[in-house]
């Protein structure tokens, strides 16, 4: 039997980041074969502008999900390469507006028609078996459950259990 699924649910946090790393790797693979300067990390951010066109750091934060100084970084490495740039939003100066610069919208354009083929694919790689043909739901189902009692927070409460029982 393999290491990982002998461990169950004790290394499931280190199988979801192994599958992650791995799922980066080949996009990029993908991105390199085709000859186009892109990071799969991006990919989130590229998405967002792609359909705003213009958001500010805290928008993208908020939308993402991640926090300011994580956005603030991928911005900062982005405006080195030429792909994006900020200006001061009129309204509020101590927010900023990101946006494509042209070579980031040609980027975008590049790039699309792989987001095409990584979409299709992974569809039908998520549908080659029963079980994982429902891992979108079940990661959606994890998340809103972390999201409303946190794991540390869980891991605590089965601490003190474990700690009754064997006292008792």
């Amino acid at each position: 039997m393999s290491f990982y699924p002998k461990l169950g649910y004790l290394i499931f946090g280190s199988r979801l980041r192994r599958l992650s790393e791995y799922f980066l790797a080949e996009v990029n693979k993908v991105y390199d074969q085709a000859g186009i300067a892109f990071d799969a990390s991006w990919f989130p951010l590229f998405y967002l502008l792609s359909d705003k066109e213009r958001l500010t750091l805290m928008d993208i934060s908020q939308e993402l999900e991640v926090s300011h100084s994580a956005v603030s970084q991928l911005i900062t490495n982005l405006k080195k390469k030429g792909l994006v740039d900020t200006s001061r939003c009129e309204e509020d100066g101590r927010r900023q507006w990101v946006e494509f610069t042209k070579e980031g919208s040609a980027l975008l354009a590049q790039v699309l028609p792989i987001w095409k083929g990584i979409e299709t694919a992974m569809t039908e790689l998520a549908m080659e078996h029963k079980q994982s043909s429902k891992i979108l739901e079940a990661i959606g189902a994890l998340e809103q459950s972390v999201e409303n009692k946190p794991l540390a927070q869980r891991i605590q409460v089965a601490m003190d259990k474990n700690t009754k029982t064997i006292h008792q």
